[in-house]
């Protein structure tokens, strides 16, 4: 039963192989998976956003010279229709010097753009986190189909070497007369169907391989072999009900972190655009070396130095009217953003209720697996003595090594199911 119930995944060389559990392959994906390494990215394209909502606040101080050809500077000082006075100015002109602004208020928008981004990347990081939950639960849906299909490969190994010998002994019976050529014949189509089943495996063997190698982010032609899963590990609360599996996922849920960053994300955008509201105020500074003065009567062909310096305020008066439908749009999207808050919160409601429940589905399937293959072990071991003593059909023998075999995958899959469910049931809840 040990064997029935544990078999070799199948023969290796463990000084020349390296074997992968499934925490292994986890860590492989989590650095060079590329659905990973795009969320790094983004990541890092949030924190260099903060980074440059930050320099926003830095004064502006910008410096510049220009050079210029001047025209005959024309003086109309009795109307345009009369002969002008001809000021004497130089034919070329240049200029050099800075400005300087530094805001001092401006309803807070700098700063609040600052926390946007932040939160932003707070958003970004929440999203990272969901992709890596996600990426993880993919990988052990590989891992435990491909566990599965080698363990399936197994069993159809064993049946056929059992069936091969069986058919031996059909054939030595059926010289002797003791059975029919039919039973011979229906052997044969068994050790057939049994070879055309295993070549099915071997391909889904190849196919999760591949998969897995993907999601590791490896060459799809690499070899790969796994563990049997014995060793697998999974930080759970194992006394945790339906409502501590709630409590949990509503806290640490990447999911309901994203649609809560929304919602902060929208109030902080009321409040920005009820800040055009405000006036701003800035200090600012100019000063300016320019060649010739034409700028002040009277006027010189001499270099010249002026600069002003002062408190600027501004009030955009139509903002008073232009912004009450932009104010009632982001309060719309807030209230959205709200509503999608308790979609998602029912979302995971139904989504930790469905995961705990086939959790419990799945033990109870391997209970039920467990029980299945003694019984039809049983059987077949009755029915292969009473067909060697003419007492049964072989019909009935060949039902009951299938229902065996059946019994077998049925095992392994209710195996890979629970702890699939349970992976399911960690990622929703953000513990994976």
């Amino acid at each position: 039963m040990l064997l029935l119930l544990a078999p070799s995944v199948h023969a290796r060389d463990a000084a020349t192989t390296q074997t992968w559990s499934l925490e292994e392959i986890w860590k492989v994906a989590e650095t060079n998976n590329h659905q990973l390494k795009l969320s790094d990215l983004n990541l890092q394209q949030s924190n260099l956003e903060v980074l440059e909502a930050k320099d926003r606040l830095l004064p502006e101080l910008s410096i510049g010279g220009d050079a210029k050809l001047n025209t005959r500077f024309l003086l109309y000082d009795n109307g345009l229709f009369s002969s002008p006075q001809d000021i004497p100015i130089k034919g070329y002109g240049y200029g050099a010097g800075y400005n300087l602004n530094v805001n001092l208020f401006n309803g807070g928008k700098d700063r609040r753009t600052i926390r946007i981004k932040q939160e932003e990347k707070t958003h970004k990081q929440y999203e990272a986190d969901l992709q890596m939950h996600s990426v993880k639960f993919n990988v052990a849906v590989a891992y435990f189909d491909l566990y599965k299909y080698l363990h399936f490969r197994d069993f159809l190994a064993a049946e056929m070497a059992t069936e091969q010998k069986q058919l031996s002994l059909i054939e030595s019976l059926h010289k002797n007369g003791i059975v029919l050529k039919s039973d011979v014949l229906r052997t044969s189509v068994k050790l057939s169907q049994l070879a055309l089943s295993l070549s099915d495996i071997d391909k889904k063997i190849d196919i999760a391989i591949q998969r897995l190698n993907i999601l590791m982010g490896r060459d799809t032609n690499e070899e790969l072999e796994i563990d049997d899963g014995s060793g697998l590990t999974l930080d759970a609360i194992t006394d945790a009900d339906y409502a501590g599996y709630l409590a949990i996922a509503l806290r640490q849920s990447p999911a309901y972190k994203i649609v809560n960053s929304d919602i902060r994300l929208s109030e902080m955008s009321i409040r920005q655009i009820k800040a055009t509201l405000l006036p701003k105020v800035s200090f600012y500074a100019n000063y300016n070396y320019t060649y010739p003065q034409i700028s002040f009567y009277p006027y010189s062909n001499d270099l010249w130095g002026f600069g002003q310096t002062g408190i600027k305020v501004q009030f955009s008066v139509d903002n008073l009217y232009k912004s009450k439908h932009a104010i009632a749009r982001a309060q719309v999207v807030n209230n959205q953003a709200k509503e999608k808050g308790d979609i998602k919160r029912d979302e995971i409601s139904l989504q930790v209720k469905e995961a705990y429940l086939q959790r419990q589905q799945a033990l109870e399937s391997v209970e039920t697996a467990e029980k299945n293959i003694v019984k039809t072990a049983e059987a077949v071991r009755v029915i292969r003595s009473s067909y060697l003593n003419q007492e049964s059909l072989l019909t009935d023998l060949l039902d009951a090594e299938n229902a065996l075999l059946e019994a077998k995958f049925n095992l392994t899959t209710a195996q890979t199911n629970f702890k699939l469910s349970h992976i399911q049931l960690l990622a929703i809840v953000g513990m994976l």
